[in-house]
């Protein structure tokens, strides 16, 4: 026997996590609160709607990064399957893009458990102890671009601070931010993909869901770049181009 409290039909009816999908969620709930629901099983507060949208707006839109291409170059040889190039866009979804929101959630719950007792400045002590001695890269700071400071951080915790959803996590990620600086001795960039992967923790969400959320906002802007293409055409599009200069500046060397 299966089982789901996902969704199911009727003749007159579509319910969804409890709640019918026509009476009760169109109209009155947006995208953003039907993700917070199906991860959390309920609708989210006011603030938690407004600062989950306000995360996703962040991520959805990067320009022309290895996602955003995989997907035009996609399309370029499949314009039928546009969910094709959305699916391209995604697949890089890992350790190097993306998935440092999840790594860094992960490592703000994994101190919290390994630490129950003690105060956000020792936690970061900690957790910046562990990285130093394995040697791992710690997750969510540092930027190519935005440096010192990271527009979106600056922003997504003004508004955690205005709505009241700033919590553990954003504290305790600020706090690993400073002792990684003093330990460095030079400004460091706490960037958007570790304040997103604070910030969706003070919400709620679990370290393993963190990927869903980015990933489901990256599709979102996705569409624009495959419609970009669609408008100019096979021909003109920015993919044909792309593949274009590759062939005419790239040597064989037997």
């Amino acid at each position: 026997m299966y089982s789901t409290h996902v969704g199911t039909s009727s003749t007159d009816a579509i319910t969804i996590y409890g709640h019918d999908l026509c009476n009760e969620l169109i109209g009155k709930a947006s995208l953003t609160d039907l993700i917070f629901l199906g991860a959390q099983n309920r609708l989210p507060q006011e603030s938690e709607s407004k600062m989950l949208n306000a995360l996703m707006l962040g991520v959805a839109e990067h320009g022309f990064t290895p996602s955003s291409l995989a997907a035009r170059l996609t399309w370029l040889g499949a314009p039928e399957a546009t969910q094709a190039a959305v699916a391209a866009g995604l697949l890089g979804a890992g350790s190097v893009y993306l998935g440092a929101m999840e790594l860094t959630t992960k490592m703000l719950a994994d101190g919290f458990a390994a630490h129950p007792e003690a105060s956000l400045e020792e936690i970061a002590t900690a957790i910046a102890d562990k990285y130093e001695e394995t040697g791992e890269r710690l997750p969510g700071f540092g930027h190519p671009v935005h440096r010192p400071v990271d527009p979106r951080t600056v922003r997504w915790y003004e508004l955690a601070e205005q709505w009241g959803v700033l919590g553990q996590y954003g504290r305790l990620l600020t706090a690993v931010h400073a002792e990684v600086e003093k330990r460095r001795g030079k400004p460091i960039t706490l960037n958007g993909a570790g304040t997103f992967g604070g910030l969706l923790g003070d919400l709620g969400f679990g370290w393993q869901t963190v990927r869903t959320i980015v990933t489901a906002a990256r599709a979102v802007g996705l569409v624009g770049h495959i419609a970009e293409e669609a408008s100019r055409g096979t021909r003109d599009s920015t993919a044909q181009q792309l593949y274009m200069h590759v062939q005419d500046n790239t040597d064989y060397q037997a």
